[in-house]
């Protein structure tokens, strides 16, 4: 006896709800939307980064401070950092020749927070 493609999730039959169908292709936001989006968390898809925004949080560190508390290297650092930047997600002063780099908006530290704590097992309110 073969299994039920529908105990996977899986329709066992081709049956398009043109109206259903309809309403939902007409709620997707634009592909190119979708893309930005994506590449926005993509961004945030790395342990490194996510490390470099909750280094960040409450303070302003140098890129030396930063990469010396995370254990890498300056230019690895240097990098996660641009991107960060190109985000939005961090902005940096200069002070003769240190960059010092802060939360520039704090969304994006707290969208990794929400999403660690639902990973850990709740979200408590």
């Amino acid at each position: 006896m073969s299994e039920r493609r529908v105990d996977e999730g899986i329709c066992e039959v081709d049956c398009i709800d043109g109206p259903r169908a309809a309403e939902a292709r007409a709620a997707l936001p634009a592909e190119e939307e979708s893309r930005r989006v994506a590449d926005a968390l993509k961004v945030l898809a790395n342990p490194g980064r996510l490390r470099v925004l909750a280094a960040l949080e409450g303070r302003e560190l140098c890129v030396c401070d930063l990469a010396h508390v995370l254990g890498v290297s300056t230019s690895g650092t240097s990098t996660q950092l641009k991107d960060l930047r190109r985000l939005g997600a961090v902005e940096f002063r200069t002070e003769g020749k240190l960059a010092y780099y802060r939360i520039a908006d704090p969304y994006w530290l707290e969208l990794a927070g929400s999403v660690a704590r639902k990973v850990h097992g709740g979200d408590p309110a």
